[in-house]
């Protein structure tokens, strides 16, 4: 069949750094017709996509429906095979096959008209805390990034980051979340995280209610799995008029569900505060993300109170 590729995924990789990354968008069209033969698939509907990936729907010989999932191999995704095969189906889509050379993926068909972000906050809120618990369950397998090597980037980036902000408040809380990851590197946990687990990355299934995708496993502590659940659907955050509670809401189920301690989660936490404000530094920014202050100050501020008594 022939594919046009949407002008969205064309425009995210044409100024790669990568080059060989950038040549797989030319390639593309050839990838779904190699794939489509090679597997022995029937083509199910429209393709759709991300800003990384190209998603087919596609029937299997044996009638089985599935999606032919296209993306380059990068840092973030090489390891998406490995954590599928290690959870198995529990509570993610299932892998049903995999071109380790291309990165191209045969998964299981779920309902993407029907993202987790369709439903009610607290009940979206208790489904998402229960998938992520059963995720983080599993002991990270074997050839995965850990988050040990991952925080130990983050501080020796952050003399370099810090000048580029603006504000000095901002500065100061960027040198406080590096304080918080410098306090837990030395314990980074082995659990297997998937590291952008939020609303719209559960869909509706029919194995299970709602299924997990998009996995970039990394092997670390549970806490460092929290921020994709904070920050997502913020205007609900904000409509609640009450900012603090909302997010401490939020991360109070979360810990609760999960069963962790929740200084260690609000000191990994902090750690993506961190690890985002460095990747905006990267991109040129001066300024932090106003979301990422919020959750950021209400969770050092509970943290005082509590020192203070």
């Amino acid at each position: 069949m022939h594919i046009d590729v949407p002008d969205a995924l064309v425009a995210s990789y044409a100024e790669h750094s990568d080059a060989s990354v950038r040549a797989w968008i030319p390639a593309l069209p050839g990838l779904v017709t190699d794939f489509l033969d090679r597997w022995s698939l029937r083509p199910d509907g429209p393709p759709a996509h991300g800003m990384a990936s190209l998603v087919l729907p596609v029937t299997r010989a044996d009638g089985v429906p599935a999606v032919l999932k296209l993306q380059p191999v990068t840092e973030d995704n090489a390891g998406a095979p490995i954590g599928l095969r290690a959870w198995n189906g529990d509570g993610v889509v299932l892998l049903l096959d995999h071109d380790p050379a291309t990165g191209t993926m045969l998964l299981e068909r779920l309902d993407a008209t029907r993202p987790l972000s369709s439903v009610a906050g607290d009940d979206a809120d208790q489904i998402l805390a229960e998938l992520l618990a059963r995720l983080v369950a599993v002991p990270a397998p074997d050839g995965l990034r850990h988050l040990a090597d991952v925080a130990a980037a983050m501080l020796d980036q952050v003399p370099h980051a810090v000048p580029a902000l603006r504000d000095p408040a901002e500065r100061e809380l960027v040198r406080t979340c590096a304080s918080a990851v410098a306090e837990l590197i030395g314990e980074p946990g082995d659990r297997l995280l998937h590291w952008d687990l939020h609303y719209d990355n559960v869909l509706a299934g029919q194995r299970e209610p709602w299924l997990a995708i998009d996995p970039e496993p990394l092997a670390g502590d549970p806490g460092f799995d929290l921020l994709p659940a904070l920050d997502n659907r913020w205007d609900e955050v904000v409509a609640s008029g009450d900012v603090p509670r909302a997010v401490l809401r939020r991360f109070d189920l979360l810990t609760e569900v999960l069963d962790l301690d929740r200084r260690r989660a609000t000191g990994w936490t902090l750690g993506r505060v961190l690890q985002n404000a460095l990747w905006d530094v990267e991109d040129g920014k001066t300024a932090l993300d106003p979301v990422q202050i919020a959750i950021a100050t209400t969770l050092l501020d509970r943290d005082r109170r509590r020192a203070h008594g």
